[in-house]
């Protein structure tokens, strides 16, 4: 006696079909799970056994094998109950075989028989709409994968009444319709205003948000770094439907559907603590996303970056530059989406007050530039902004010097990321940040005055090629927040005063290249 029906499994944050083909044939009591599967999946057979049971169905004797199929493909979770319950009912005749063909059921089963939802529901809900097939998952999961246009999908609380409907002798209860979520910016109260001061970095946010651009903000304790920080979400644009569906999958996989960025369509944010380990940030411990994919289409704040362990901060260099994480696992490697813009707030001593005029340091120097070297130069060069923070005068810590709102700033950002929507029509990337070399020689095109500019800061600054096309990324940025379609003298100077500048380099002298902070936005 042999049946067939599908389920499903998550590899990273893909959704896999399964085959789980049952085999009940003459012998001693048996029940074996074979393809490559998880503890959790192992299980299962005891898990089942009792459902059945407990849901008053039968459970057949003599031999049963169960296979997962690709048997390559590595099984995790107990997303299979619900199928390997079905295919041993169909196997056994208790089960009409032409019902259980075309649906895809997933669900986790209790010893009583009710039928509990999964992790990663909404990645296998995806891989079913793509063939076309029935689906069958736990009511607590319904509210997910509704979130996949044009698939039908049938919600059932129990194994009985899952049996009863393939019988045909009852029909599943009825699924209450999603309401819409509340606005993005619903419960939402950090406004831009709110931070005194430091008018110079709320531009390098702009530019952050605009183009999607990663940046460093350097200065002494209590200058508003972290509020700079959490007010970044509040000025990017919403999530697009594709890009809320894609954080979705991501946070069902770990778990997280009721927070903020899920219930509210807000764009992650994430803070991992400078204790975080390399596969918290990046994922993998039992195939679980890290911060860097929980940040997805959103925002990973590091504060205090150089209290980061060096091999975790060096682990960011494949995510930062090409938006995805692939871990080397056996039999195929993992994948995990990382498309985040990074924040990062440090000190520039232990004790926080180096190069400030109003607190001393009491740093020794040799302890000063040990700390200082915890963010290596190859990572420091893949942040597009650099800017210092100072501590705000007393006209603005006393609110009367006046700062845009976020509103005000969501505004520009909007326009800037529309123009770049219509340049980037039909490619794979959106934001400026995410040109490769190719798209900037075509893109960024400077005039006499800038291209001027440009090759006097490159030779002076002894700027790498890497940190040559970043400036021009962000100068393209500035562009577009003022409307224009070339890059002028203006715009990459502003590009040029958020670089870093290696140690020893001499500044551009003659009045080209202005300092945006009083500190030196480029140092």
């Amino acid at each position: 006696m042999f049946a067939r029906v599908l389920s499903g499994t998550v590899y990273g944050v893909e959704g896999h079909l399964v085959q789980v083909e049952v085999d009940i044939s003459p012998g001693l009591p048996f029940f074996e799970i074979v393809g490559l599967p998880d503890a959790a999946v192992r299980e299962s057979r005891d898990r089942v056994r009792t459902a059945l049971r407990n849901s008053g169905l039968p459970f057949p004797t003599g031999r049963i094998v169960v296979n997962l199929a690709p048997a390559d493909l590595p099984k995790s979770g107990p997303a299979c109950d619900l199928a390997i319950a079905l295919g041993i009912l169909a196997a056994s005749g208790q089960l009409p075989k032409e019902r259980v063909v075309r649906l895809c059921a997933v669900g986790e089963l209790s010893l009583d028989g009710a039928v509990r939802g999964v992790p990663g529901a909404l990645s296998i809900a995806l891989a079913a709409a793509e063939q076309g097939l029935q689906l069958v998952v736990p009511v607590a999961s319904c509210h997910e994968v509704r979130l996949v246009p044009g698939l039908h999908v049938v919600a059932v609380g129990s194994l009985r009444e899952t049996a009863d409907w393939l019988r045909g002798v009852d029909e599943p209860r009825p699924v209450t319709p999603v309401s819409p979520p509340p606005p993005a910016d619903a419960g939402r109260t950090e406004d831009l205003a709110d931070v005194r001061g430091q008018a110079i970095a709320k531009r390098a946010l702009e530019l952050a948000a605009a183009g999607g651009h990663n940046l460093l903000m350097l200065g002494p304790p209590g200058v508003g770094k972290t509020m700079l920080a959490r007010r970044l979400v509040g000025i990017l644009p919403p999530l697009d439907p594709l890009e809320y569906v894609d954080v979705c999958r991501i946070y069902s996989i770990a778990g997280l559907l009721h927070t903020d960025p899920v219930r509210y369509r807000q764009r992650p944010f994430r803070a991992p603590h400078h204790s975080a380990t390399r596969a918290g940030l990046l994922g993998g411990l039992r195939g679980t996303p890290g911060e860097v994919s929980l940040a997805d289409h959103g925002v990973l704040f590091l504060d205090e970056v150089n209290e980061f362990a060096r091999p975790v901060l060096e682990a960011l260099r494949q995510p930062l530059e090409e938006g995805v994480v692939v871990l080397a696992r056996l039999p195929r490697p993992l994948r995990f989406p990382a498309r985040f813009t990074l924040v990062a707030a440090a000190n520039p001593c232990p004790c926080g007050y180096y190069g400030d005029t109003r607190r001393e340091c009491r740093c020794p120097p040799h302890l000063v530039a040990a700390y200082q070297r915890r963010l290596s130069g190859p990572l420091a060069d893949r942040i597009d902004l650099h800017v210092e923070l100072t501590t705000p005068s007393w006209e603005e810590l006393s609110g009367r010097a006046g700062s845009p709102t976020s509103a005000a700033v969501r505004e520009r950002v909007l326009a800037a990321r529309e123009i770049q929507a219509r340049r980037f029509r039909g490619m794979a990337i959106r934001t400026n940040a995410r040109m490769d070399g190719a798209l900037v020689r075509r893109f960024c095109r400077l005039d006499s005055g800038a291209d001027a500019l440009l090759r006097m800061a490159a030779q002076r600054w002894r700027l790498s090629a890497r940190a040559l096309v970043r400036v021009l990324k962000v100068a393209r940025t500035v562009a577009d927040l003022e409307g224009s379609e070339r890059i002028a003298a203006s715009h990459l100077q502003q590009a040029l005063a958020f670089r870093s500048v290696p140690a020893g380099a001499s500044r551009v002298e003659g009045g080209h290249i202005h300092s945006l902070t009083a500190g030196g936005g480029a140092r």
